[in-house]
């Protein structure tokens, strides 16, 4: 398959196939395969670059999955770094940001799968967030944390994400799909939700009305075959529900646990994944460049591969952190539109669904110009 005729393809608004990807994968010119990206990402979005204004909170660490791939996790309470937040310890992070006079717009939930923590803890846990904000919107508890409370708890995933989302619920972050090949999963996290259940409790939550992203962790021991295979997937979903938002690759960080004998990923892999994803993604509207993750000046380049979202301020950030991220535990919004800016991008502020919250003359009236050469 030829570079000219997979252009042709996306111009007349033909699907990518495997055989596609592959091919695009292989492309050796990084510059072409990202200006060809890039085509695609200002059909869609123009010159523009979305954040927001997001806190992370994760409840706990302790876990029973095991993953190779993870930092992050404990077994027991009498491990080094081991921890469970009370409720009102959650609590007070956003409490503590609103009191800074913070605006934050969403809080972004996610933990280990604990063993016996009460369904109690989940739900009470969303209800006083959103006591303490009601306008907030709480995106929690990734596919992989969902199927968990439902084997758990031995409710249905429906049931699940029901009582959830009267507790204050309002969408589903991407993780936990990691690589969806078997042999992958085997491999690297034997002991969570396999490819079939990620994707239903998605399915489910979708049908449900909830909203979602997905996500693709590359660069432990998946082959390219298998990165465009899990795209796919992703896209087939997609066609069936609609419901993803946004698609957030994920590089993998070998510091602090079982495949650190694994190089990272490189800012080329970096960037061909990003460009890739957005071509074979036709139906998926954002790619999110994920700063802690890529390290900010690569996710500003990213922003020319395909990607059109920053994330957001973040706040606090512990999993990639542990796993040896370099990047900052936070970023304030003005440093985030000067970073749009100085990428050659136009920044706009939305909140979780994508709506616009400022642009334009609406972003400098909220403080947010820094002139281009400032750096901090």
């Amino acid at each position: 398959m030829s570079f000219a005729s997979i252009s042709e393809k996306l111009d007349a608004g033909v699907p990518l196939s495997l055989d596609d990807g592959l091919a695009l994968f292989r492309e050796p010119d990084l510059l072409k395969l990202g200006a060809l990206a890039n085509q695609v990402r200002e059909r869609l979005h123009g010159a523009r670059a979305t954040f927001n204004r997001n806190l992370h909170i994760n409840p706990t660490n302790l876990c029973v999955a095991s993953c190779k791939l993870c930092s992050f996790s404990r077994r027991s309470l009498d491990q080094p770094g081991a921890y469970v937040l009370s409720m009102a310890q959650a609590w007070d992070k956003l409490k503590a940001r609103l009191d800074a006079g913070d605006r934050v717009t969403e809080v972004h939930v996610v933990g280990g799968l604990h063993e016996s923590l009460p369904f109690d803890y989940y739900t009470e846990l969303l209800a006083g967030l959103k006591r303490l904000q009601p306008t907030l919107h709480i995106k929690a508890f990734s596919a992989v944390e969902i199927f968990h409370f439902h084997k758990l708890f031995r409710l249905e995933v429906r049931e699940v994400l029901q009582r959830l989302r009267a507790a204050g619920l309002d969408s589903l972050p991407g993780g936990g799909a990691e690589i969806f090949a078997p042999r992958v999963r085997q491999r690297i996290c034997p002991n969570k939700c396999d490819a079939q259940e990620w994707l239903d409790v998605h399915r489910t939550a979708h049908h449900m009305g909830l909203r979602s992203n997905c996500t693709i962790l590359y660069g432990t021991i998946e082959t390219i075959e298998e990165r465009v295979e899990h795209l796919l997937r992703l896209r087939a979903l997609q066609d069936e529900t609609g419901g993803f938002q946004a698609l957030i690759p994920l590089a993998f960080h070998p510091d602090n646990n079982a495949l650190a004998h694994l190089p990272a990923p490189s800012a080329i892999d970096d960037l061909r994944v990003f460009a890739l994803a957005r071509l074979v993604l036709h139906n998926i509207p954002h790619i999110k460049a994920y700063w802690v993750s890529l390290g900010i000046k690569t996710a500003q380049t990213a922003l020319w591969f395909g990607a059109d979202d920053l994330d957001g301020t973040v706040q606090e950030e512990k999993i990639y952190h542990l796993a040896g991220s370099g990047a900052p535990q936070s970023l304030a919004p003005a440093e985030i539109v000067r970073l749009i800016r100085a990428a050659g991008r136009t920044p706009v502020e939305r909140d979780t669904l994508y709506n616009v919250v400022a642009e334009g003359d609406a972003l400098l009236a909220e403080g947010y110009e820094i002139p281009v050469g400032v750096f901090r």
